[in-house]
């Protein structure tokens, strides 16, 4: 442990650090060796005790250190497993202006995106469905949930609600709902968005392998048909940590 610890935090850069409180330097030696790959991503961070004693410091001091880099979302608490490094996000540039797929948006810069499968089929609609999607009765619904990523990072939890009629088989999306929407003539050209603040609930956070509570997005979409027929509704959970969302405004006439 202590070979592995001397390559995390070397106790010179440790002590390098000047004066100060003694979390706060320890605090800054832990997140320098996150944001330099020392710590990667999903590493288990060594025990309170081991690096109390490693760099000869209470383990209030240490707790106090790892409380401060949990609060900023470099590290995250799973009960019963222990601490784990978040790999700090370049922040992605959502436009509000232009109707695009998260397969779309990550392409465009030059990000690797993939899902994985949280739903998938066709289900006898909620009363909320019929309503939004104008759907008759008797209709069936597809329902896409997916946990979407880029670069391997999760980003987005997103759930799509369709009507049968435009995706009468789910399971042949495997990429872009749109580009299979396409397919049917039911690719949407505008689209109607809300966006809201919200923290994190415990099943969301641990999706997408952030505290409990932290900050997120959420986007309600109602999406539609040049004819002006409702073609999708979609519910989104977006990372607070890696998304901003950008409208372009301009000077009415006065």
């Amino acid at each position: 442990m202590s070979e592995a610890l001397t390559t995390i935090l070397p106790l010179d850069g440790l002590q390098s650090l000047g004066s100060g409180p003694l979390y706060l330097k320890l605090r800054q030696s832990l997140e320098d060796a996150i944001r330099t790959g020392r710590l990667g991503h999903g590493d288990a961070l060594p025990a309170e005790r081991d690096l109390a004693d490693y760099a000869n410091v209470s383990r209030v001091t240490v707790r106090k250190a790892v409380d401060d880099l949990v609060r900023d979302g470099l590290l995250t608490r799973r009960h019963g497993s222990g601490t784990f490094v978040v790999k700090p996000l370049s922040r992605v540039e959502q436009p509000l202006t232009k109707l695009t797929s998260f397969t779309e948006d990550m392409a465009r810069r030059g990000l690797v995106s993939r899902s994985e499968w949280l739903e998938r089929g066709l289900f006898h609609p909620s009363p909320e469905e019929m309503m939004m999607l104008g759907l008759a009765p008797g209709t069936m619904v597809a329902r896409i949930g997916r946990l979407r990523f880029g670069n391997d990072m999760p980003l987005a939890i997103e759930r799509a609600s369709i009507s049968a009629e435009f995706l009468p088989d789910p399971t042949s999306v495997t990429g872009s709902l749109y580009a299979e929407l396409e397919k049917k003539d039911a690719r949407p050209v505008r689209a109607i968005q809300r966006i809201s603040a919200t923290n994190m609930k415990k099943a969301d956070a641990a999706l997408l392998e952030v505290p409990i509570e932290a900050a997120g997005l959420s986007i309600e979409r109602v999406s539609y048909l040049a004819s002006g027929r409702v073609v999708e509704l979609t519910r989104s959970l977006y990372r607070g940590d890696a998304y901003d969302f950008v409208a372009e405004l301009s000077l009415g006439d006065i």
